[in-house]
């Protein structure tokens, strides 16, 4: 899935709107690593109203904790790129938007910023319906910095599509 281009990305859009209108949900994203391009792709669609509420882009700590009430020990002891915190992600943007479900990414899109632990292309992806359980994945991708990121966004819609 290394080579995901914008045709790809809109097509899975289409079908995920439709899907999301038929199930009388709106979307709401929380973004870091993809800086808002998951909301670009379903707001690039005409009538996107219908199945999306808000995008919210959280880079900074202070973001994250203002903005989707990501715990400041949460982001000391787990860091942001972590399962915990992309868990709080996609929690707070339900607590914070009239949507009905949504997800959330945070990971190291490179070139810089990796590490033994964490190298770059490392991903958590979260998704939660409003009134279920919220889910995270971990993945590894790889490519330069758009690489990482568009198949963070086609991962993500995937995701979405599953869960609904």
């Amino acid at each position: 899935m290394t080579h995901v281009t914008d045709t790809d990305l809109n097509a899975q859009a289409v079908v995920l709107g439709r899907r999301l209108q038929q199930a009388g949900l709106l979307l709401v994203t929380a973004e870091s690593c993809s800086g808002g391009w998951i909301a670009k792709v379903m707001t690039d669609i005409a009538g996107s109203s219908a199945f999306f509420d808000c995008g919210i882009v959280v880079y900074s700590y202070e973001a994250k904790q203002r903005l989707l009430g990501v715990r400041a020990q949460t982001l000391e002891q787990s860091g942001a790129v972590s399962r915990e915190t992309v868990l709080e992600m996609v929690s707070g943007a339900l607590v914070n938007s009239g949507a009905g479900f949504a997800v959330a990414v945070t990971g190291i899109a490179g070139p810089g910023g990796g590490s033994v632990d964490k190298p770059v292309g490392s991903v958590w992806i979260g998704w939660k319906r409003r009134g279920g359980y919220a889910d995270a994945e971990l993945f590894q991708f790889d490519g330069d910095r758009d690489a990482i990121r568009r198949q963070t966004v086609a991962t993500a819609l995937d995701g979405i599509a599953r869960r609904l």
